[in-house]
């Protein structure tokens, strides 16, 4: 018994020092914490999602989970660089180091996951591909496109799923190709196209800054799955466990009802899970190389899930997005986090 005793111990001492250097073992964030900024990849302008707003600062739902990430590993929500990318050059700069973390409205696929070497840490917003158009063309339906002029991204899931759609459907399309959102939305309110075709939420975004926004109409066919979330280099677990975990701690918040207002008073909840999330029980931030504080900082510094969403997308903002199937799993929707356990 004594032997196995010491065994057991030798063992335990073993995984400690395995996770002591596991944490220690993440460049990406020595690099971050001593550069003391992170270098964020985000779109080049998407209303609601990333955008640089009349003074050039950055707001968005995308750029507040860049602004969590900076609240987690270094204390400060505003200690980040965004680096606007477009659809092309998003994963070489993500490939190449010359970003951190990219949160950029981009699609899970096995291939990105697979293939180059990413790492998606969770899903943050459920999408799918979409079409908008002018009213006065009279299209009631996405079936009805045979032979239009579609604006499409290039270096984007959107490229596939549009051939995919109009093959099946048998008819012909032609491609005006362009580099990033902002070209797309130009083009399409010249007239260079009759149709844009990108994520639903992104349409919704293009159609609140069109001159005339109530002269367009959305098309009712969804033709794809578009789970957008954050993504990170392979080889950085580590890493990897903090993009994930800060998403986590967003929907965690919203689930146990913690919010940027009370967050200071729930510290002193006699919920466990709220203890353990909020650092004043366990030592979670440990596990991770951050402080003990780490979530309750992300959740001051930008709130939860649903005050993310409700500020910059939800139906009370210009883009007027319901929250549908991201809505908690608890409300009827999709998103949901592991237990802070």
């Amino acid at each position: 018994m004594k032997r196995f005793m010491l065994s057991a111990l030798g063992a335990a001492a073993a995984v400690a020092v395995t996770a002591s250097a596991a944490v220690a073992a993440s460049p990406t964030m020595e690099t971050v914490k001593k550069r003391g900024q992170l270098i964020c990849g985000v779109n080049t302008g998407l209303a609601g999602f990333s955008a640089p707003d009349d003074k050039g600062v950055w707001k968005g739902f995308d750029v507040d989970y860049c602004r969590a990430m900076s609240a987690a590993v270094l204390g400060n929500p505003d200690k980040v660089t965004y680096k606007p990318l477009t659809g092309k050059t998003r994963f070489p700069a993500l490939q190449s180091g010359e970003i951190d973390i990219l949160s950029r409205n981009t699609t899970w696929t096995f291939k990105r996951d697979v293939n180059l070497g990413f790492e998606f840490v969770g899903v943050t917003y459920y999408d799918g591909q979409g079409f908008i158009t002018r009213k006065d063309l009279g299209v009631k339906s996405a079936k009805e496109l045979n032979d239009a002029s579609v604006c499409i991204q290039t270096g984007t899931t959107t490229e596939l799923n549009l051939a995919d759609f109009f093959r099946t459907n048998k008819m012909k399309f032609k491609s005006v190709v362009v580099e990033d959102a902002t070209e797309a939305r130009q083009a399409y309110a010249a007239n260079r196209c009759d149709v844009y075709t990108t994520d639903r939420s992104g349409l919704a975004a293009q159609r609140s800054v069109l001159k005339d926004p109530d002269a367009h109409v959305i098309l009712p066919e969804i033709i794809s799955k578009e789970p957008l979330g954050p993504v990170v280099r392979h080889g950085d677990n580590v890493w990897g466990d903090i993009a994930r975990w800060v998403r986590n701690a967003l929907i965690v918040a919203e689930e146990l009802g913690v919010t940027q207002a009370n967050v200071d008073q729930m510290k002193g909840s006699d919920n466990p899970e709220i203890k353990r999330l909020l650092g004043t029980e366990g030592d979670f931030g440990s596990m991770l190389g951050l402080s003990k504080d780490w979530a309750y900082n992300v959740i001051k510094s930008v709130g939860n899930y649903s005050e993310i969403y409700e500020r910059h997308i939800g139906p009370k903002t210009a883009i007027g997005l319901d929250r549908g199937v991201n809505n908690l799993w608890t409300n009827g929707g999709i998103i949901y986090a592991a237990p802070f356990r």
